[in-house]
């Protein structure tokens, strides 16, 4: 579902999400594709605060979390969103979706993003990612750190392949090959059960755009591999982030090719032994917990799960910022 340009993108317009919602693109300069731009999601009922989160999306996804905007206001903060460039909202009709061939790229993304949210009157940030996103804002923290970054909150976080060991053994020879032809289409490598446990159509309980977010992956190219490859070596070594990180996972991961109901109460997309081990590399300063009954994406896991991963987001936070800001948040979400 890709659209043509807003001609005017200093101008927030109407989002797909509702009244209580407000779009605005953030054009960037043209890359291999073309024109190109990402796009910034404001909630409109947020608190009159200095302090705002940006949330950043996952692989095959766009932000469509409404109660998520509305946990975080009620919690005192400015909520804004990001489809990240090719991706949701941001997407244009020249371009492949996801399609990436260095994370880096997204970099500018959140630049624009994080300037227009200062310009908004925001001095404290925190940086929120699911999955892929758990990557890029990791990543970016390390290269772009600024005063008014406090905190990372990082949703099932994608710091490996969950694959069986025969198919990793050809992960390397493609990754090479991504630097030749980063356009070489790969089949996807995710079934469709994923989608259909979330999709209110399907077996599960949420109401999305799925030509934004399909049950059937988008294919990936080799070059997105390889990005996504390098940004897990840069993890592996360790990125030393001196911000405090909360680092979410399910309870277990579960697989199969039948479905199961316990699909609903598991993540089937990564392996949370790989995010426990990993996420240690973040910094000195990492909170790792997991969220029993919690499936991939935490904030659409069925209620109770989904509660304790607010309560946990937000009574963190509450520890975590700035001494003056102590006391001010809830302990528990709304």
């Amino acid at each position: 579902m890709a659209s043509s340009p807003d001609p005017d993108p200093a101008t927030y317009l109407p989002d797909p999400l509702g009244p209580d919602f407000e779009l605005r693109h953030l054009p960037q300069p043209i890359d291999y594709e073309g024109a190109v731009r990402a796009t910034l999601v404001r909630y409109r009922k947020s608190a009159v605060a200095t302090r705002a989160v940006l949330y950043v999306h996952g692989f095959n996804d766009y932000f469509f979390q409404r109660d998520m905007a509305a946990e975080y206001a009620a919690h005192g903060f400015r909520f804004y969103a990001l489809d990240l460039r090719k991706y949701g909202r941001a997407l244009l009709r020249h371009q492949r979706p996801n399609n990436v061939r260095d994370l880096v790229e997204y970099y500018d993304d959140l630049d624009a993003a994080l300037a227009v949210i200062r310009a908004e009157g925001s001095t404290t940030f925190v940086l929120s990612g699911h999955s892929t996103g758990g990557l890029i804002v990791s990543l970016y923290a390390k290269a772009r750190l600024t005063p008014e970054l406090a905190a990372l909150v990082l949703n099932s976080p994608f710091f490996d392949l969950f694959q069986p060991w025969y198919r990793k053994l050809g992960v390397p020879l493609v990754t090479r090959l991504g630097a030749l032809l980063p356009d070489l289409k790969l089949p996807a490598s995710l079934s469709d059960t994923y989608g259909q446990s979330l999709h209110r159509a399907y077996r599960g309980q949420w109401d999305y755009d799925l030509a934004w977010k399909p049950n059937q992956v988008f294919h990936i190219n080799a070059g997105w591999l390889r990005a996504i490859r390098a940004g897990h070596r840069q993890v592996r070594r360790g990125l030393n982030l001196p911000v405090p990180v909360l680092v979410l996972h399910a309870g277990r991961t579960a697989s199969g090719r039948k479905w199961s109901d316990d699909f609903h109460r598991a993540d089937i997309v990564l392996d949370v032994a790989h995010i426990r081990q990993l996420s240690p590399r973040l910094g000195n300063k990492v909170t790792v917990k997991a969220i029993e009954g919690g499936i991939h994406d935490l904030f659409l896991s069925a209620p109770p799960a989904r509660a304790a991963a607010y309560q946990a987001v937000f009574e963190w936070l509450e520890s975590v910022l700035l001494p003056e800001l102590a006391g001010a948040l809830p302990t528990k979400a709304s």
